[in-house]
């Protein structure tokens, strides 16, 4: 009975259901009644609106729901992939194949997990066109949890890709007001970021396309187990792996293709930076654990001094620039940067510890880097500024926003009781059995981390409440509360008992560096 119900197709059903619910606002709009010009006002464009709300709402929560009944059906002592669907697709070796391991599945929880909030963070700041954000955010969910669970290279590709177009969409059309210089044209801040993020991303996806091609010119197929077991010469290996490090990079962001990051994140509605924080710069490094080091092990061993040098010039020279910062929505996207580079350090030394440091780090980002943008936002919303010195003494006037805030700082330079913590000294531990010298600079990266986030805190809590506007700023509501509590949570919970999670990516990290080494044993007897 058992077997015979997880065999059902339940990651089909997870990938889409958030497309069935855009699918559902889309009807919903249709059958609106629309006045003599053919357009919905009124009463009835309100209706609407609360529809989209609410049928997001609803699928969001729905895909996360099933999204834990996947969770329970997975076999967590298995290093393999499980619940594995696979339908011919487009014949030659592509085929449709979804899969989940120890690796993806908590990246999927990850995502639906989220998705609810940033629909809620999303109820009352967005007032225009609100159908048709709902309808991307829904779109942009499907994409995401696409990209991993693909068992299909090409599958993956897809789902990779096409994330871009949902994210250029709410930055774009729903992003910050002003406008910017580029090319001797004025052109809209938030158009701008967007096209930046846009270009940077699918420009650095097109060496990926190449090398997707040639990987199946010589092996034939596009399946990804397939294509970790194919023994590529070493030669191409390098060139395929910077075919793949050119994409992987940019979406991270690794230094120096960061400089979108900022940008987008300043330009995007709150829920667009949340998203963007918490699950798409995820792909990057899950980008690496799935390909990289798997399909191109000889090579990810010679190029790891490239990106430990990365790496550290990106947690420490980030973190000063965040320092200098006076919006608040830069300095924690320079924060997400620095962070980042913890991860890439960690999963390229090879480690147990430093792979599955990186993986926490990832997944404990989500909830800190996301819970900070809500912060970010929340007050946004209310005074309609970022910049830091439109703050202070806020403490006074929202002491229970003021603690949640506290909370996600010291979270953010990695309090031990934080998962904050857990995935930063596991990196720095795998990274100290490589080179100890990595792991003394990416230490002096903590206490940056530590310099700027507090200075972030005291200037906008601490001191007097003198500004004007802020006299009658009011504290978190019901709705914000449950987001930034469920975030929190979770932060804390997995600062305290990390073992669910390592569990969780352990098996399948054992897999992966056991097959890692055993073809670094092979190179070096050819």
């Amino acid at each position: 009975m058992i077997e015979s119900f997880a065999a059902q197709p339940w990651l089909s059903l997870l990938t889409f259901a958030p497309l069935i619910g855009a699918l559902f606002i889309v009807a919903s709009r249709m059958m609106a009644k629309k006045n003599d010009d053919g357009v919905i006002a009124g009463p009835d464009l309100e209706q609407v609106e609360r529809n989209a709300r609410m049928i997001a709402l609803a699928f969001t929560v729905g895909a996360f729901l099933i999204s834990l009944g996947v969770f329970a059906l997975y076999d967590r002592s298995l290093a393999g992939f499980q619940l594995v669907e696979e339908t011919a697709w487009l014949g030659g070796g592509i085929s449709y194949k979804l899969g989940v391991d120890g690796i993806s599945i908590l990246f999927v929880l990850l995502t639906t997990f989220i998705m609810p909030i940033c629909i809620l963070a999303s109820w009352d700041s967005i007032k225009s066109r609100v159908a048709d954000y709902m309808i991307a955010f829904l779109v942009l969910e499907t994409l995401m949890i696409g990209v991993f669970v693909s068992l299909d290279l090409f599958l993956f590709y897809v789902f990779f890709e096409g994330s871009l177009i949902p994210m250029f969409l709410i930055i774009g059309v729903w992003g910050s007001k002003g406008t910017k210089e580029f090319a001797g044209f004025s052109l809209p801040s938030r158009v701008y970021a967007a096209l930046k993020f846009f270009l940077y991303t699918l420009i650095g996806s097109l060496l990926l396309l190449v090398a997707m091609a040639w990987m199946y010119a010589q092996a034939g197929t596009t399946d990804i187990v397939t294509l970790q077991q194919f023994d590529f010469p070493a030669g191409a290996q390098k060139w395929l792996w910077l075919a793949f490090f050119a994409s992987f990079a940019v979406k991270m962001p690794m230094w120096p293709v960061h400089t979108w990051l900022p940008d987008a994140h300043v330009q995007a509605p709150t829920a667009g930076s949340i998203v963007l924080a918490a699950i798409l710069l995820k792909m990057g490094g899950y980008g690496f654990l799935r390909f990289s080091l798997p399909m191109f092990p000889l090579a990810s061993a010679d190029f790891a001094p490239f990106i430990y040098a990365l790496s550290i010039i990106a947690i420490i020279y980030t973190s000063l620039v965040a320092l200098a910062q006076e919006d608040m929505k830069k300095l924690i996207a320079y924060s997400s940067v620095a962070h980042m580079g913890f991860v890439t350090m960690g999963i390229f030394t090879a480690t147990k510890q430093g792979i599955e440091g990186g993986l926490f780090q990832m997944l404990s980002h989500g909830f800190i880097s996301g819970a900070l943008f809500l912060c970010v936002g929340i007050v946004y919303n209310r005074m309609h500024t970022r910049e830091i010195a439109a703050y202070g003494g806020l403490v006074h006037r929202m002491p229970l926003y003021a603690f949640l805030f506290l909370f996600f700082t010291l979270a953010n330079v990695g309090l031990p009781g934080t998962s904050g913590f857990i995935g930063e000294i596991l990196a720095l531990v795998g990274a100290f059995k490589v080179n100890s010298w990595i792991a003394f600079f990416a230490t002096f990266g903590v206490i940056l981390s530590a310099a700027y986030a507090l200075r972030l805190f005291r200037e906008v809590m601490y001191g007097e409440l003198v500004k004007p506007a802020l006299m009658s700023i009011r504290d978190v509501d019901r709705r914000e509360l449950l987001s930034l509590g469920a975030l929190m949570a979770f932060a804390l919970y997995l600062g305290v008992n990390p073992s669910p999670a390592l569990d969780v990516f352990s098996p399948s990290v054992d897999l992966l560096m056991e097959n890692y080494d055993a073809a670094l044993a092979a190179g070096a007897l050819r």
